[in-house]
């Protein structure tokens, strides 16, 4: 079996190496192997290694045992193990399975002195039988297209390896930097454990804040209905909105990552991993009813500055502009639910290891600028417009009513209240939006950082350039 496996290793490699054309030979720079028949080696070599700087970090223990020469085959089977021989630009030779079991035999009392654990990757019965007479040891080229290559000249950047313990199972839709049937990481890639104690403390409570806030303004409401006409009744819907939006947060407090992350499974050797995708049903529902509330939030403040347009610029009265409600709320409540379906039904949905919801745009840029920043964006900018054009307008009639010092005064409260209330929207709001931003144009600058930090530790090529 390990046989197969081997083989079928090889024979993906090979396949490699004939259909990209950056899997090619490349001369050997590691110099205790320089001595070898063969001066070409092409990477991964079977231990997993994707260069040669790690191949000979990872050959050190094995120094001593060439030094001592337990056995007279092994220094030949340690450079073929961790540099390969390249034939030919598509040929790669690995050591046989005979010579491993004669290196191991007379080397097993030394690495049981010297406490040398004999690689995983390099149990013999893994390796396929040949002969080691064949012509496994040709000289081969040093020139690579008539050029003589130097370490700088043959760096190659393979992209993004998904980890072993990120792998997921098919038919999840998973898909991470790229790579499908691949997760990210949990706890989060780019906080540390006291920073991310930090973050979640501090959004658990300012989301009791903001829901003691919004939830006072409904129990206002409630108490005289009357009280809040129309252009004041956007108020209401935007409070409760909010009001649900604070509480799914308060609830991702309370749940850490129960939700937003995969349980780890050792028998499958698969870490902690974040929820995507709609598969997760108590993700699902967090993600609906956030986003959807989050969303509707957003349009009734857009709806609570038209009305004032219409009541200060157009001077609607209140009866008038009640009878638009229905427009109101088949906008509020039509466009959020046709996005949420949206993303549903592209399967968009992401755990958020930070927070402990569900959201959209955590790890899928596209999603997180069509979804989320650009409908922010539009209602920023109507709503700031509608205000303006409101502020502009009820300034003129300021000016109109000079004389008037009762109904200058009530108008002067009043577009004082517009102004303290916009403003109390509009900066956190401008402040997420530059956040989003900001986050856009740095994610890839952050994503192979992380992966240049962690591609020793998870055993993946490290990124061509950091």
């Amino acid at each position: 079996m390990g046989a197969l496996v081997f083989s079928a290793t090889c024979s993906l490699l090979l396949a490699l190496v004939q259909g990209h054309s950056l899997f090619t030979c490349e001369p050997i720079t590691i110099s205790r192997c320089s001595g070898m028949p063969y001066n070409m080696t092409f990477f991964p070599n079977i231990m997993g290694h994707y260069d040669q700087d790690t191949a000979a970090r990872k050959m050190d223990p094995f120094l001593i045992l060439m030094n001592l020469h337990c056995s007279p085959d092994v220094h030949t089977f340690l450079c073929r193990a961790f540099v390969p021989a390249c034939l030919d630009q598509i040929h790669v030779i690995h050591p046989c399975r005979s010579l491993c079991e004669k290196v191991y035999s007379d080397c097993k009392q030394l690495m049981d002195t010297f406490g040398i654990a004999w690689p995983e990757e390099l149990e013999c019965n893994r390796l396929i039988n040949c002969d080691e007479t064949a012509p496994a040891t040709a000289a081969v080229t040093t020139n690579v297209h008539g050029t003589q290559k130097t370490p700088s000249q043959i760096r190659r950047d393979y992209g993004f390896w998904c980890p072993r313990h990120l792998h997921t199972t098919n038919g999840q839709g998973y898909k991470f930097l790229g790579i499908d049937q691949c997760a990210p990481p949990c706890p989060n890639m780019y906080f540390k454990n006291y920073e991310l104690d930090v973050a979640k403390s501090f959004i658990g409570i300012v989301s009791i804040f903001c829901l003691c806030a919004t939830l006072f303004t409904f129990l206002t409401f409630l108490i005289d209905v009357k009280r809040f006409r129309y252009p004041e009744r956007p108020i209401i819907y935007y409070s409760v909105c909010y009001s649900i939006v604070s509480l799914m947060y308060f609830i991702g407090f309370l749940l850490g990552n129960k939700t937003a992350c995969n349980e780890a499974d050792d028998k499958l050797e698969i870490g902690e991993t974040v929820v995507l995708g709609s598969q997760n049903k108590a993700c699902t529902v967090l993600f609906m009813v956030l986003y959807f509330f989050t969303m509707a939030g957003t349009i009734w403040w857009v709806i609570l500055t038209i009305t004032w347009f219409l009541a200060a610029g157009r001077k609607w009265s209140c009866e008038a502009i009640a009878q638009k409600a229905m427009w109101f709320h088949a906008v509020a409540w039509g466009i959020p639910g046709f996005l949420t379906i949206m993303l549903l039904a592209m399967n968009k949905v992401e755990g958020d290891n930070i927070s402990g919801v569900c959201f959209v745009g955590l790890y899928d840029l596209d999603a997180s600028l069509y979804f989320v920043l650009l409908p922010l964006c539009l209602c920023v900018f109507f709503g700031l417009s509608l205000l303006l054009a409101g502020i502009i307008s009820l300034n003129h009639v300021r000016q109109v009513i000079q004389h008037d010092g009762r109904n200058q005064e009530k108008l002067k409260k009043f577009m004082i209240r517009i102004g303290v209330f916009s403003g109390l929207y509009l900066v956190p709001l401008v402040a997420l939006l530059g956040c989003y931003v900001y986050e856009l144009v740095n994610r890839k600058i952050w994503e192979t950082t992380w992966v240049f930090d962690h591609c020793d530790q998870y055993h993946i090529p490290c990124p061509y350039q950091a």
